[in-house]
């Protein structure tokens, strides 16, 4: 099974107590043993395959925001203990910065969170952010800025429990979710929007092929032909 980068140090921090207090206390230095074994469970790293097209949800966790801001439509997907916690790119795109905010660890699930501390990524039109919470207190990033990122690629990981946002492009707007307050999300996986050019109705390419085909014709309607110049 693999895991997020780095975890395993917490297991193996557990397994060197455990084997510490075994000739003082059995049943403390199976707890760490039992503590090392969900570490590792917690940190998994299952692959996922991304489906063809559309935004994929960039975390594991229920759906516990959707709000229109300033920035843009957020969306906030709260990761409890059970939940992976690797995080994943949501769209293709160009990391341009990856910002470590300062604030609160308050409970991950509640309204507070919004004043937790966060790691940001930035990418051309849209944000991702991982949020700390009340035991989750260490943010991991698997990326730099400048990097080019596909969709569904590994971005970074948050430990135990917290939340993870999003604030999506300026075209995006709550009708074009695919997902509601609830609904549970698969990171990499689940569609929570459709593409870019289906939300925007970017026809221009196809309409500068449309027009191009015309030209052709055009020109080749007007252009006679070998048989006719003989």
């Amino acid at each position: 099974m693999s895991v997020a980068n780095g975890s395993l140090r917490y297991a193996l921090l557990a397994v060197v107590v455990g084997a510490v207090l075994f000739p003082f206390s059995r049943v403390a230095s199976g707890a760490c043993v039992v503590a090392a074994v969900g570490v590792v469970y917690f940190h998994r790293d299952p692959a996922r395959v991304v489906p063809p097209q559309g935004v994929v949800a960039p975390a594991d966790g229920k759906v516990t925001v959707v709000r229109e801001e300033e920035e843009g439509l957020r969306l906030g997907i709260y990761m409890s203990g059970w939940d992976v916690h690797v995080n994943r790119a949501a769209m293709d795109g160009t990391v341009e910065n990856v910002e470590h905010i300062p604030g609160a660890n308050k409970l991950a699930f509640t309204k507070d969170a919004e004043e937790n501390e966060r790691l940001r990524f930035e990418f051309e039109d849209y944000t991702l952010e991982q949020i700390a919470g009340t035991f989750a207190r260490r943010t991991y990033s698997y990326v730099d800025p400048g990097q080019e990122v596909a969709r569904g690629q590994r971005i970074g990981h948050i430990s135990f429990g917290s939340r993870f946002d999003m604030v999506f492009p300026p075209e995006y707007g709550p009708d074009d979710l695919t997902v509601d307050v609830g609904h549970r999300l698969y990171g990499g996986e689940t569609v929570i929007a459709p593409q870019r050019s289906a939300v925007s109705g970017d026809d221009e390419t196809a309409a500068d092929a449309d027009g191009s085909d015309d030209e052709s014709a055009t020109d080749a309607s007007a252009s006679p032909s070998p048989a006719s110049s003989a």
